[in-house]
């Protein structure tokens, strides 16, 4: 049978296959980079189907050219049983495919319903356009439970919001297979229960989810089935409630990985850290972090939990010298400037601290720079680097690069390639080597494992817990509970800018620190 060129919705108009779609032999490469070989997998209609595997092993590309991103090399798209061709992303929401990604795609200074419409207009004259929309956006905000204010502007948004606009952006289009790429990077824990409660209502209205994602838990808890990637291959296709979350883990990496986080007790020494009544204000004078105080002594990682935008953020940009602040701050016995000239990166480097952001594509990497060039920012003074007085040996530079690359199998493995063509989870790699590789006195590390897959998880985290053990000090920032609980020997809650209190890992558990998270518990 021919592919159709998917003008319409021929594609959707008569199911006669049980699968929502099928991707049979896809093939797709990057020059000498193989993404994609000879990938076959059948989603079927009205389940939540799971993709997992490593960074890199592809997962992105084949949603992509069921997106119509990218064309495949070789192979067939069915969609309910009918061949298609996808040559774009129009094509695809014309054959009832949505996508959200992982870097949402939403115009900030424009309202919600200004963005639903965006590109779906149904004239030069926009009023009957957004009646329209706003009717159908109430409609299914009740349906879904994805309540959104239609007028508030994108900016003034939550993130677990943003992402709901997402969504209605897809079901505005009549999508019937939504694919979501790594959902809830970017999410606080109730924010992700809620998408995932939004998710099952969608399947039972009888809509296809597939749903990208590293996090084994939310395969376990949310799919009927998963398929596991490896490579560019596809590996296994399974039912979730026959398989187990080591057993997928194996499928990703192809050995054995350690689910959970082995350290000894920590041997605190002499205090690093020493941080008195730190405040910082935002640019619009508002303040943020009200008066934080606490220590870190070496040997030991200080675990921060909080809601994401509760002063986290800031107390990091204070400590890595890029926000201004007040109060003071000690490390190693010398006080460092927190505001002025002094007060920036470069000087807080030079004083010992390594710092991996929150935020790898904002602050951490240049995207269009490439990869070799990415771990030498920050440390243009490395006299490895140096060729002479006036040169980098840029030789020497790229060497290092493809060394950190082997050690923390940052894939494809070519430093001249630009930052903006890695997958999220390798771009954080490049970001840690860069970073925890200086061995410094004291590590600023936030969201360490956001978009990472489950054998780099394991990987950073033996990493930081081989830091500590070295004497290094490690401040942790994660909207992860998990990661907090099995990483911290100590770990301070964050509630509107103030520390909520101290507790230790042992003697807590998710449920109190989430009411001191709420700031329904104090000390």
């Amino acid at each position: 049978m021919a592919s159709a060129d998917l003008g319409g919705r021929q594609a959707t108009a008569a199911p006669a296959s049980p699968y929502a779609i099928e991707l049979k032999g896809i093939s797709k490469a990057f020059g000498s980079v193989q993404a994609n070989k000879d990938i076959n997998i059948a989603i079927p209609r009205g389940t939540i189907h799971g993709i997992i595997g490593e960074n890199g092993a592809g997962k992105s590309t084949l949603m992509s050219i069921l997106y119509g991103f990218y064309r495949a090399d070789s192979g067939q798209i069915l969609v309910n049983g009918a061949p298609v061709t996808i040559p774009d992303s129009q094509s695809a929401i014309r054959a009832g495919i949505g996508m959200v990604f992982q870097h949402f795609k939403l115009a900030q200074n424009f309202t919600v319903l200004e963005n639903v419409i965006l590109g779906a207009e149904d004239g030069p004259m926009l009023n009957s356009s957004l009646a329209k929309a706003r009717k159908i956006l109430a409609d299914l905000s009740r349906e879904y439970e994805l309540d959104v204010d239609p007028d508030a502007l994108i900016e003034d948004l939550s993130v677990g919001h943003q992402q709901r606009v997402e969504i209605l952006k897809a079901l505005y289009r009549q999508a019937e297979i939504l694919i979501l790429d790594e959902p809830t990077g970017v999410l606080t824990p109730d924010e992700a229960d809620h998408l995932f409660r939004i998710l099952r209502g969608l399947r039972d209205q009888g809509k296809t989810i597939v749903l990208i994602t590293h996090k084994l838990r939310e395969i376990m808890e949310t799919t009927d089935n998963v398929s596991v990637m490896r490579r560019g291959t596809m590996v296994a296709t399974v039912k979730t409630a026959e398989t187990s979350p080591e057993a997928l883990a194996e499928l990703m990496v192809g050995r054995k990985v350690l689910l959970e986080v082995v350290k000894n007790p920590a041997k605190a020494g002499n205090v690093v850290l020493s941080v008195k009544d730190l405040a910082v204000k935002d640019e619009h004078g508002v303040l943020r972090l009200k008066g934080v105080s606490f220590d870190i002594r070496a040997g030991e990682i200080l675990g921060i939990a909080g809601v994401a935008g509760n002063g986290q953020s800031e107390l990091l940009e204070a400590l890595g010298g890029i926000a201004p602040a007040s109060g003071l701050v000690v490390l190693n016995g010398a006080e460092l400037p927190l505001a002025g000239p002094q007060a920036n990166g470069k000087a807080r480097r030079n004083a010992g601290i390594a710092h991996v952001p929150e935020d790898r594509q904002s602050l951490g990497l240049i995207m269009d720079f490439a990869a070799w060039e990415n771990v030498g920012f920050g440390y243009h003074d490395d006299p490895r680097y140096q060729k002479n007085a006036w040169l980098m040996d840029n030789d020497a530079l790229r060497a290092d690069t493809a060394a950190k690359m082997a050690t923390y199998d940052v894939r494809p493995p070519i430093p001249t390639l630009a930052a903006k063509s890695f997958s999220g989870g390798n771009q954080q790699k490049i970001v840690v080597a860069r970073e925890m590789d200086r061995n410094p006195d004291l590590l600023l590390i936030g969201q360490p494992t956001r978009g990472v897959d489950i054998g780099a998880i394991e990987f950073i985290h033996k990493q930081i817990i081989a830091l500590r053990d070295a004497g290094k000090a490690v401040l942790l920032v994660s909207v992860e509970l998990d990661e907090i609980m099995s990483l911290s020997d100590r770990v301070l809650v964050m509630f509107d800018g103030q520390i909520m209190g101290e507790r230790l890992p042992a003697q807590t558990d998710e449920r109190e620190l989430g009411m001191m998270m709420a700031g329904m518990i104090a000390k």
